[in-house]
């Protein structure tokens, strides 16, 4: 990550609490298959007070994330579902069968399923996808919207991660819970080796000249070096360089991006090159790149390099 003036490191102060949902839906929403893969297990990753973080424990348990999904994305934020999703209230796609579902739960948080058990309630969440699974499959979602084959093809030694449909329950919306997410990606991709983490995230809107000040941000103090830059597919490419950089008020337009976007900036990310507009969510998605050799080493140490800090 360059450190120029206006260096997002320098910049952002604070981890927002506040998460913002990636919005990794396709623009013809598609009627996924019945979940066929077992989910993996669901050892605890860590634990803060009574909010625990880890992986999806068996189907009913992923089905439980695509509610809260549903709430949060389509309830909540203005994504358009079609009949199915209405039907199920449900968001979910194909990929759900074979990625990893990342949650946290509250412990003191109770609800009856269906059976009148009490369980505790799944209050975030984050799907993963690792290249190999990725692999035997369809590849990563966000090939849809950005050349990343041609990173991965640069790199055959390295091994990717997608990140995508990052949601949290309003009143869980606090440092508590995105620390325990991250606590919870930070120990996944220790476990897996991963070397490079991906992904699109939001910035709301579908009008580039609305959010110029936002997209020109990112593009003159984010933007990927040459060597981990990878460009949006060339019939939804959207220019992010939207006025000169002298022009900019960075603190501004620093200010304006979405939590998750300068969260993942404070972690080290890079962004790539052009934006894509998604109409059926109202916002234009930019991408993520995360080396895990560039992260930043504050909050490698913070989380610890063997994931511990939350360790229960």
């Amino acid at each position: 990550m360059r450190q120029g003036l206006f260096s997002p490191r320098k910049l952002v102060r604070k981890f927002t609490p506040a998460l913002r949902p990636d919005s990794n839906l396709p623009t013809t929403p598609r009627i996924g298959p019945a979940l066929q893969t077992p989910v993996k297990t669901g050892e605890t990753l860590g634990r803060i007070g009574s909010l625990e973080v880890r992986m999806a424990r068996n189907l009913k348990e992923v089905k439980k994330a695509q509610r809260l999904r549903y709430e949060v994305f389509y309830e909540e934020m203005s994504a358009i579902a079609d009949a199915h999703t209405l039907a199920t209230r449900r968001d979910a796609d194909p990929f759900d069968a074979y990625c990893d579902h990342l949650l946290v739960v509250d412990h003191d948080s109770l609800k009856r399923n269906k059976l009148g058990r009490l369980k505790p309630e799944i209050v975030g969440t984050y799907r993963i996808l690792r290249q190999e699974i990725a692999d035997q499959h369809t590849g990563f979602y966000t090939a849809a919207e950005y050349d990343i084959q041609s990173l991965i093809d640069a790199n055959p030694g390295k091994r990717f991660m997608e990140l995508g449909r990052s949601c949290v329950l309003k009143p869980y919306r606090n440092k508590k819970t995105v620390e325990l997410l991250w606590h919870g990606i930070w120990a996944y991709v220790l476990r897996h080796n991963i070397d490079v983490m991906l992904g699109c995230a939001s910035i709301e809107g579908t009008n580039p000249d609305a959010i110029a000040g936002q997209l020109a941000f990112l593009h003159h103090n984010a933007r990927a070096p040459e060597e981990w830059r990878v460009r949006a597919v060339e019939d939804r490419y959207v220019e992010m360089n939207r006025m000169p950089a002298e022009e900019l008020n960075a603190k501004e337009a620093l200010r304006a991006l979405p939590p998750l976007v300068k969260g993942y900036l404070r972690l080290g990310a890079f962004i790539g090159d052009g934006a894509v507009i998604d109409h059926q969510f109202g916002t234009t998605d930019v991408l993520i790149i995360m080396p895990v050799s560039e992260l930043n080493t504050r909050y490698v140490n913070y989380y610890g390099a063997d994931a511990s800090r939350y360790s229960s």
